[in-house]
């Protein structure tokens, strides 16, 4: 963890001197590729000191993470453009939203860990509302439903009178913690170590910044993804509800057993949606502007 502390210090430190300068495509594409290798290195090397069910946790984990990332810079790029904010701004802007999402999702994943100890059947609300969550994001038109959304927190905060820049913080803060209300409980779902809960967390959000200049095109071809991610969501909560049950040592239902689903099927499911998700998106708006 400690490493982790210095490599999330370091990205701030460096962001913070750069804070006045324009982020160019090179300059995101490096970092963007670094904070991938890093998460997968990292998996890696967690596999030598812990077992295969814990590195498998934690790809699962950061990918489902990394994934609803995108949705959440999507809503960035809709704050930070209706509310005008310069590009020189952008990059300071973009470090406190993370920040802010970082330090609150440590103390959900805190306040989860200690529900879910003390309160197994808190897995049947966890999967019930990954379930809900699912169903509405699959059935949404999600560009003009999140416009619609972002417009509304803007408005409020800006007829409080504030500058934008205060207008965009607040903002980016306040779609972090909603974002996380779907995040923390979909991880928690594959995994109930605090330890990957949270390095997959950090891995996921770490590079974030950088990915918001360099998919900026790319964010309107993955057209699926949200699609994609609620089937993923979906599958997270049935798998939920289904250790709940076994959680309470209800293993049949009519005579039918309750399925067990394993981390490994869990990730071949994560995997193969995103998969198909961007290659779908890819293919289909590459026929679009062909025609």
């Amino acid at each position: 963890m400690s490493v982790l502390a210095i490599i999330v210090l370091f990205d701030f430190s460096w962001a913070v001197i750069r804070r006045n300068q324009v982020t160019s495509l090179k300059e995101a594409s490096l970092w963007s590729l670094l904070y991938v290798s890093l998460a997968i290195a990292f998996g890696i090397y967690l596999g030598t000191w812990t077992d295969a069910q814990t590195q498998q946790e934690f790809f699962a984990g950061w990918l489902t993470e990394y994934s609803l990332s995108f949705d959440n810079l999507f809503v960035f790029v809709i704050i930070l453009s209706r509310l005008k904010i310069e590009e020189k701004s952008k990059q300071l802007a973009l470090l406190f939203g993370i920040l802010i999402a970082l330090v609150f999702r440590i103390i959900a994943i805190t306040l989860g860990a200690a529900a879910i100890k003390q309160f197994e059947w808190i897995f049947f609300i966890f999967g019930a509302f990954l379930i809900y969550t699912a169903i509405h994001l699959f059935m949404e038109s999600s560009q003009k439903d999140e416009e619609e959304k972002e417009s509304k927190i803007i408005s409020y905060l800006s007829a409080k009178g504030m500058k934008p820049f205060t207008v965009a913080l607040l903002a980016l803060g306040l779609t972090d913690i909603l974002f996380a209300l779907d995040s923390i409980p979909a991880i928690f779902g594959l995994t109930e170590s605090v330890y990957v809960v949270i390095t997959a967390n950090i891995f996921a959000l770490m590079g974030l910044r950088q990915l918001y200049f360099l998919i900026g095109g790319l964010m309107q071809r993955l057209i699926y993804i949200g699609k994609g991610l609620s089937v993923i969501l979906g599958f997270i909560g049935i798998k939920l509800l289904f250790h709940a049950f076994h959680a309470v040592d209800i293993h049949e239902i009519a005579g039918i057993g309750v399925p067990k689903i394993t981390i490994t099927q869990s990730l071949s499911v994560i995997v193969a949606t995103l998969a198909i998700a961007t290659i779908a998106s890819l293919i289909v708006t590459s026929r679009k502007k062909i025609n």
